[in-house]
C-alpha cells in the first residue's frame, strides 16, 4: 500500500507541474476536467449521481469556467458574469423541482447547489492563482499549505501525538500533529519563497507574511480534510472513489487543496494590493 501510494503521489506530482507550470488554457481546462471528477464523487456520496440537479451542476461547472474564455458580459465585467450564471443555476436548479415534482426533494436540489461552490468554484482558485502576477510561484503555495500541512501533520501525530483533536470524526489525527503540520507549512513555504525571492522579487517581511499565510492556509486545510471526512460518514462511504490507486478519488486527495486555494489567493491579492508584490 505504501508503494502504491508513493508511486501514484509522484504522478500527481508530475502532473501537477505539466499543467500548472504552463499555466493559461491548459490549466484552465484540466481545472475544469478536475471539477467535474470531484463533483460527480460529491454527488455519487449523495446518490444523485445521474440526476436531473446533477447533470445542471455538470453543466454549469463547464459554462463556469469557459466564461473565464469569453465572459457573459464581457471581460471588464467578470464578476457580473459570474453572479448572473449563478443565479441562473439556481432559477434552473428550481425549474427541476418544480417541473419534476415530486421526483427530486430539498436534499438534491441543495447538494446539487452546494457541490458547485464546493468543489468547482473553490478550484477554480488554483487556475485563479496562477494567472495573478508572479502567480508561477504564488501558485505553489496552496500545495505546500495543503499537501505540506497534511504530510508535516502526519510525521508530527506519529511521534509526538497525544491528544486527540476530533476523536469521533478522525480518531488518528492529534493536536500535535495539527501544530506540527501548521509549523511544517510555514518552515517549507518560508525555504522556497526565500529561495525564490529574487525572481519573484519578494522582501523578507513579505515573505514571513506569506509563510505566515500558508500556515493559515494549512490550518484551514485541516478542517477542509474533515469536512471532508464528515461528509464520508454521514454518506456511510469509505472513499469518494478509486481514480488515484492508494490514496481513493480526486475528492480524497484534493479536500485540502479544495478549501485552501482561496485562502492563498485572497492573501496573496492582499499583499499584491498593499505592496505591489
Amino acid at each position: 500500500m505504501f508503494l502504491k501510494r508513493l508511486f501514484s503521489g509522484i504522478i500527481l506530482i508530475a502532473l501537477s507541474l505539466l499543467f500548472i507550470i504552463p499555466g493559461g488554457l491548459i490549466l484552465l481546462f484540466s481545472t475544469m476536467a478536475l471539477s467535474l471528477i470531484g463533483l460527480f464523487e460529491l454527488y455519487r456520496a449523495f446518490s444523485i449521481q445521474k440526476s436531473a440537479p446533477a447533470v445542471l451542476g455538470y453543466v454549469f461547472t463547464i459554462v463556469f469556467y469557459l466564461n473565464f474564455i469569453f465572459p457573459v458580459f464581457g471581460a471588464g465585467t467578470m464578476m457580473e458574469s459570474f453572479v448572473f450564471l449563478f443565479i441562473a443555476f439556481l432559477i434552473s436548479l428550481l425549474v427541476a423541482y418544480v417541473f419534476l415534482y415530486p421526483k427530486y426533494g430539498p436534499q438534491e436540489i441543495f447538494t446539487a447547489f452546494f457541490g458547485i461552490f464546493y468543489v468547482s468554484v473553490m478550484l477554480a482558485f488554483i487556475y485563479l492563482t496562477r494567472e495573478m502576477d508572479k502567480g508561477y510561484i504564488i501558485v505553489w503555495l496552496i500545495f505546500l499549505a495543503s499537501w505540506g500541512t497534511d504530510t508535516c501533520a502526519y510525521c508530527v501525530g506519529v511521534l509526538f501525538g497525544k491528544h486527540k483533536m476530533s476523536p469521533k470524526l478522525s480518531p488518528k489525527k492529534s493536536v500535535e500533529g495539527a501544530i506540527g503540520g501548521i509549523a511544517g507549512a510555514i518552515i517549507l513555504t518560508f525555504i522556497y519563497l526565500y529561495i525564490f525571492r529574487n525572481e519573484a522579487n519578494l522582501a523578507i517581511p513579505e515573505i514571513v507574511f506569506l509563510s505566515i499565510s500558508a500556515g493559515a492556509g494549512g490550518f484551514i486545510s485541516m478542517i477542509g480534510d474533515l469536512a471532508a471526512s464528515a461528509i464520508k460518514r454521514h454518506t456511510g462511504i469509505k472513499d469518494y472513489g478509486k481514480l488515484i490507486p492508494g490514496h481513493g478519488g480526486i475528492l480524497d486527495r484534493f479536500d485540502s487543496v479544495i478549501i485552501t486555494a482561496p485562502i492563498i489567493y485572497y492573501f496573496a491579492v492582499f499583499l499584491s494590493r498593499s505592496a505591489n508584490l
